[in-house]
């Protein structure tokens, strides 16, 4: 049985920039088969922000 995720997290400024970041948990990143600096969209919805796999055409 997996065990549960804590969905609760905080919002963190990163860098001299003035970046946030939310860190998202590495069970959740396996289960998508997200890899690092894999290219994602974001889309504000109404109250929501929304984070996919941004499909894009493979170059050769």
């Amino acid at each position: 049985m997996a065990r549960p995720i804590n969905t609760i997290r905080k919002l963190t400024r990163t860098g001299r920039s003035g970046s946030l970041a939310v860190v998202i948990p590495a069970e959740i990143i396996r289960q998508l088969h997200w890899r690092e600096r894999q290219r994602l969209l974001v889309k504000k919805i109404a109250g929501a922000i929304v984070i996919r796999d941004a499909k894009t055409k493979n170059r050769k």
